[in-house]
């Protein structure tokens, strides 16, 4: 059976996925990550992530046009599945549901759905 969970890594760069949606490639995936998060990330914890995501059904990649910048190399480009956004989608309304119960945070608002 499939791991349906999302670890936090995994989560985040997967919504760095949907993000940047048609650039959602492994270099700019890291770049993104180093930008919202002001954190650094090797780009082989970002490979090893992405081939776990596919492998768990939440992404889908193809090899994209090759381009001038890249030598005539071309990139693979990622894409969130159907499964990808319902993880999502569930590891959203999970943690929405505890911080909704955190005492400290009783009189904030939270929309879970």
């Amino acid at each position: 059976m499939k791991e349906t969970k999302l670890g936090d890594f995994e989560e985040t760069l997967l919504l760095i996925v949907g993000i940047l949606e048609d650039e959602a490639y492994a270099f700019k995936i890291a770049e993104e990550f180093e930008n919202q998060l002001n954190r650094s990330v090797s780009i082989g914890a970002v490979h090893s992530t992405l081939s776990r995501l596919g492998d768990k059904g939440f992404l889908i990649s193809e090899m994209g046009k090759p381009t001038a910048e890249r030598g005539g190399r071309r990139k693979r480009i990622y894409e969130i599945t159907g499964a990808g956004q319902r993880a999502l989608k569930d590891s959203r309304d999970i943690k929405l549901s505890l911080w909704s119960q955190f005492p400290a945070f009783a009189d904030l608002k939270f929309n879970v759905g």
